[in-house]
């Protein structure tokens, strides 16, 4: 007998241990994407420093000759002498990462749609490693900066893919749980390279240590299956089952009988290369994208504003690195609780997320010190954004059908650099009013909060494979089915408690 995709999952095993294995793999990969990631932090830390008072120098050579630094760690800064009119191209480098980030989301999303997943990722986790020796070795500055452009470019890309894959590998009930363990890992993975950098003094040493683990990730990423979601949404519905019955035997079941029904993912002709386009050609997809846009920006947008604006940490720099990640990591449980809960669901968790942030930002403004301090009011916004920023990795990848599943969250992560790359600008605000920076952000959280109620819920629902299928009436009936269901499961709760409680009723009765 033929039966559907989510059948045949439920048959191989929605999070079995052979599904645990592939998905520790590519959680514990997000270590290596962190370091990556946060690379400049340490590599271009500004140690302190003062100059021979002997004149100002005027050229590099003499420089050198009257620049002492006084911390015991090397950066790109201390080899390259980037300070006083120099100081800006650490941050270059940092914005050209950035930059590379959102090309990379952009590129890689449309390309595993078409392409397939696996060849995509490995690819660019294979020019990821590469170019991460290129950073270590860089001869020079100009080669260093190019290098993290590049890097930024297939790494994000590449985490991305990494990300769908987690997803697309388990049955669709444990999407949150993957998605939250995957950001959680990367939140750890900030704590691991600050404790690398700790014990790495040597920034180009750093490098490489923190580069190499991708090459045991990149060996080890060929014996990955590809995603059976893909392989169905494309009608490869004998590859599919072949996944399928793999998946199976790592789970430790026997071999299964299984036929999927063809896919409705031979699709039309004008649909047969999924695109970017298509998410602004189909008006149901077309507002989803908007909204998902503006919300992914302000997450962004507002986790760096308040970890810029709201006071910085002081002591001692690795263990700030440290704390900026681990600060993350209560987002994770408290994502996992509400997401799950049938009165919360996705959308109205993400809400209250935002909105808190928003507070968050309003409550800095006004606070002034008084109650609580800035850094501890920035590492509670941060921890709050932090979490929306979670649910939206998880709720974007199920109002997306799976093949464009990739260019939607693409499309996100491209609006969300902007964010990233608009929040340092801020703060020039202040020359106005020293709450401007705050107002602006805390209107930002808000809005992307009330903005987000605009979006279906997607708990409980089922999972989209086509385009077709969001327009479906089938779908349609099956979504209103399962709200029936979910209802008269609540109607009977309600009337056995009502049942079970005899003082409740003589009280009405009388």
């Amino acid at each position: 007998m033929e039966v559907g995709l989510e059948e045949a999952f439920g048959a191989a095993g929605e999070f079995g241990s052979g599904q645990r294995r592939l998905t520790a793999f590519l959680v514990l990969l997000q270590v290596y994407v962190a370091c990556q990631s946060m690379l400049i932090v340490l590599v271009g830390a500004v140690p302190k420093y003062h100059i021979d008072p002997e004149g100002i120098p005027v050229s590099r050579a003499e420089l050198a000759k009257h620049i002492h630094f006084v911390d015991n760690f090397t950066s790109i800064v201390t080899e390259w002498y980037l300070i006083e009119q120099d100081a800006y191209k650490v941050s270059l480098a940092s914005s050209l990462f950035f930059a590379g980030l959102l090309i990379g989301n952009i590129t890689f999303g449309p390309l595993s749609d078409k392409l397939g997943r696996k060849p995509v990722y490995i690819s660019g986790l294979f020019f990821d490693v590469i170019f991460g020796y290129v950073t270590a070795l860089a001869p020079n500055y100009n080669m260093f900066a190019a290098s993290r452009f590049v890097v930024g470019i297939v790494n994000g890309g590449m985490a991305l893919v990494s990300f769908v894959l987690t997803q697309e590998y388990v049955g669709k009930s444990f999407w949150s749980f993957t998605g939250s363990l995957t950001n959680l890992t990367f939140a750890v993975g900030i704590a691991v390279y600050a404790l690398l950098g700790y014990c790495v003094r040597e920034w180009r040493y750093l490098a490489l240590v923190s580069n190499s683990p991708g090459v045991i990730f990149l060996l080890l990423s060929f014996m990955l299956p590809e995603s059976p979601r893909w392989l169905y949404s494309q009608g490869k519905t004998a590859e599919a089952e072949d996944v399928l019955q793999y998946i199976a035997l790592g789970n430790g079941k026997e071999r299964l009988n299984l036929k999927l029904k063809p896919s409705a993912g031979t699709m039309r002709k004008d649909d047969s290369a999924p695109s970017i386009l298509n998410l602004v050609k189909h008006p149901v997809l077309r507002w989803r994208t908007v909204i998902l846009m503006y919300i992914w920006y302000v997450c962004s947008f507002v986790y760096y504003g308040l970890t810029l604006n709201a006071g910085e940490l002081r002591g001692n720099l690795y263990l700030n690195v440290a704390l900026s990640g681990l600060v993350e990591v209560p987002a994770f449980p408290l994502c996992m609780f509400f997401i799950e809960k049938s009165w919360s669901g996705r959308r109205k968790t993400m809400t209250c997320f935002l909105l808190f942030a928003g507070f968050s930002c309003v409550f800095t403004m006004v606070n002034a010190g008084l109650l609580l301090s800035p850094t501890l009011l920035a590492l509670c916004g941060k921890m709050l954004v932090s979490a929306a920023f979670n649910i939206a990795y998880i709720y974007t990848s199920e109002l997306y059908p799976t093949v464009l599943r990739n260019a939607g969250l693409g499309v996100c992560s491209m609006s969300c650099r902007f964010g990233g790359i608009l929040a340092p600008f801020v703060p020039s605000m202040k020359s106005l009013s020293p709450s401007v920076p705050f107002v602006v952000f805390g209107i930002s959280g808000l809005s992307a909060g009330f903005l987000t109620l605009l979006l279906p819920e997607t708990l409980n629902k089922p999972v989209a494979e086509n385009i077709e299928d969001l327009q479906s009436p089938k779908y349609q009936l099956l979504k209103n089915e399962e709200a029936n269901q979910l209802e008269d499961n609540k109607f009977q709760k309600a009337s056995l408690w009502w049942k079970m409680n005899p003082l409740l009723r003589r009280c009405y009765n009388s």
